[in-house]
């Protein structure tokens, strides 16, 4: 018996998903700035520059080593169509690698639904992708610690440690990991962590031709990132949980979830 074998028949039950009373508090930028003066990686979404081209999940996939046609992605993007009927209509085809070729709503199976124009009140899209929480409990549920946080903030996953027990990807509130098809292991969006480090910028962040995406230092105040967070009207997602993501977007409308 291998080892991954051996500690997936050991682990019988694995600690909940406690968040400290702490993770409760509503995120504050600018306490996050303060609290330590070296390095913290953010990343700020523009919803308005998006044209869900699909660009950002292809050099994403190539990048990572996630399979092309695979429908699995570290990052996709969503079309968000609100109507008349107050309905939020949302798709995302194969993560939108292909971008969006048809007004036709994805609605799954091989299924579409045609929504006229004239009934459309407003349309956008959505990048996501792992948030990088402050408070990330999928390190908190990783029976064996393959999944942990750097002292800079973002979230890794060792391939060589993970035993693909699942932990992490039903602990994610954001939905953001998945089984590797080729590795047989937890996957995740890391910040492209193997550029960043060296100075460069994540895949998708060169691959955007509009700006929409964007990785700077929280702990500098100079960064035009930082700028932005701690000057404009951003927002997180699901700030309800608590785990404090450190993705935030422009323009984020009500209804994306």
């Amino acid at each position: 018996m291998n080892r991954r074998e051996f500690l997936k028949r050991s682990i019988v039950v694995v600690a909940g998903m406690a968040v400290p009373t702490a993770a409760l508090e509503l995120i504050d930028p600018k306490k996050l700035l303060a609290a330590k003066p070296e390095l913290r990686w953010v990343f700020l979404v523009d919803t308005h520059s998006c044209v869900g081209c699909g660009f950002c999940v292809k050099a994403c996939k190539i990048e990572n080593e996630v399979p092309y046609d695979a429908n699995v992605t570290r990052t996709w993007v969503e079309r968000y169509v609100i109507t008349k009927d107050g309905k939020t209509h949302i798709d995302s085809p194969k993560g939108a690698i292909n971008g969006f070729t048809s007004p036709k709503i994805d609605i799954g199976q091989g299924h579409t639904k045609e929504i006229k124009d004239e009934d459309i009140v407003q349309s956008f899209f959505v990048p996501k992708l792992c948030n990088q929480c402050e408070n990330p409990p999928c390190v908190q549920v990783c029976p064996v610690g393959a999944t942990y946080q750097t002292a800079d903030g973002v979230v890794l996953v060792d391939r060589k440690w993970c035993i693909g027990c699942g932990y992490c990807i039903m602990g994610c509130p954001y939905g953001v990991r998945f089984f590797h098809p080729t590795f047989k292991v937890a996957e995740k969006c890391n910040f492209c962590y193997h550029r960043i480090s060296k100075g460069m910028k994540t895949a998708c962040v060169d691959a955007c031709p509009f700006g929409a995406r964007r990785i700077g230092n929280l702990r500098d105040p100079n960064d035009p990132v930082t700028k932005i967070i701690m000057t404009e009207r951003v927002a997180i997602l699901k700030e309800e949980y608590g785990t404090k993501p450190q993705v935030y977007y422009l323009g984020l409308s009500k209804e994306v979830r």
